[in-house]
């Protein structure tokens, strides 16, 4: 009798334990919303979990750098923009010189423009975002543009960067971001090519930097412009306009590139945001659990633990009266 009194309350006292910890994964279920907390839950959901929290940290980390990348190419669709009106008011004045009768303080009361423009145009072309310089290649922190102490409009030579008005103090290394797997977009414009017209750039001596054909110091065109109108040189200025033509045509020309660039990027991003969504739902229907379902089932295992927690007590009650 003994004995199988023992072994009853071994049995229940093994279902009581069964159904005490069955009860905790459900409450946790339930209070965490997921029905994998851990690689025993579900062995065979682990390496698919895994490989897809994987691709999620990728597609995050890809979404973070085009974000911090369309933020810049942005402020800098910015700083050009103000560029070409920069040069859009430095052709009114040229051309206005060019077509009026002005006196010489009415000239020097125009060049004196032109030199807050070409301030503007140095403040822009200097522009930065969180702290970093825009157009400075990878010396993001390095301004790069600066007056030339040294420049002499008679020993001015576009063949020698040495004799320009301003100096160029970044470097020509192209910013390129993988924006897709395989797929790496440039993400910047460097200042030598922005502004000085000149694809590369060598900062060591002898200096061997000039302005390619057909393109053009956007910094020396409006400095030979105000020189123009000082000196009411009319063949100058007829040139200074052609020259601002120029430049213009060439900030509109790699502000469009930088715009398609962007587009791409807002493309990229897109595509990732859409990646992102069917990652978490395959994620979601490995780990979530069904909040309804979690909640009945919640109820029933309190139901069982308890109708077994009164089984035992009547059993327990029973035992003592044998021994009356």
């Amino acid at each position: 009798m003994k004995a199988t009194q023992g072994t009853t309350y071994r049995m229940l006292g093994s279902r009581l334990n069964d159904l005490s910890l069955q009860l905790e994964e459900f409450r946790k279920i339930g209070a965490t919303g997921k029905k994998l907390n851990r690689p025993s839950d579900d062995p065979a959901a682990i390496r698919p979990v895994l490989n897809t929290r994987k691709q999620l940290s990728n597609v995050d980390r890809y979404m973070e750098t085009m974000g911090q990348a369309l933020d810049k190419m942005q402020a800098a669709d910015g700083h050009l923009e103000h560029v070409e009106n920069i040069m859009q008011r430095v052709k009114e004045i040229a051309v206005n010189v060019v077509n009026g009768s002005l006196n010489n303080e009415d000239r020097s009361v125009l060049a004196d423009e032109i030199v807050n423009l070409r301030q503007e145009l140095l403040d822009a072309a200097n522009g930065k975002v969180d702290g970093k310089y825009l157009f400075s290649g990878y010396k993001e922190s390095t301004k790069p543009f600066a007056e030339n102490p040294a420049y002499d409009p008679v020993l001015y030579d576009p063949t020698d960067h040495t004799t320009w008005p301003y100096q160029y103090q970044g470097d020509d290394n192209p910013t390129r971001l993988e924006i897709t797997p395989g797929e790496k977009l440039q993400v910047n414009l460097t200042g030598n090519d922005l502004f000085f017209g000149t694809s590369t750039w060598n900062s060591t001596p002898p200096p061997n930097n000039s302005v390619e054909p057909g393109r053009y110091d956007v910094f020396s065109v409006l400095t030979r412009a105000e020189e123009a109108i000082r000196a009411n040189d009319q063949a100058g200025l007829q040139t200074s306009i052609a020259d601002i033509d120029g430049a213009s045509d060439q900030t509109r020309r790699l502000r469009s590139q930088m715009g398609n660039r962007a587009s791409r990027v807002e493309t990229a991003m897109h595509h990732q945001e859409a990646v992102r969504i069917d990652l978490k739902q395959i994620l979601s229907r490995y780990e979530d659990a069904d909040a309804i379902e979690a909640f009945n089932t919640i109820v029933q295992q309190e139901n069982a633990f308890q109708a077994a927690l009164n089984v035992t007590g009547k059993v327990s009650q029973l035992s003592i009266l044998d021994y009356m």
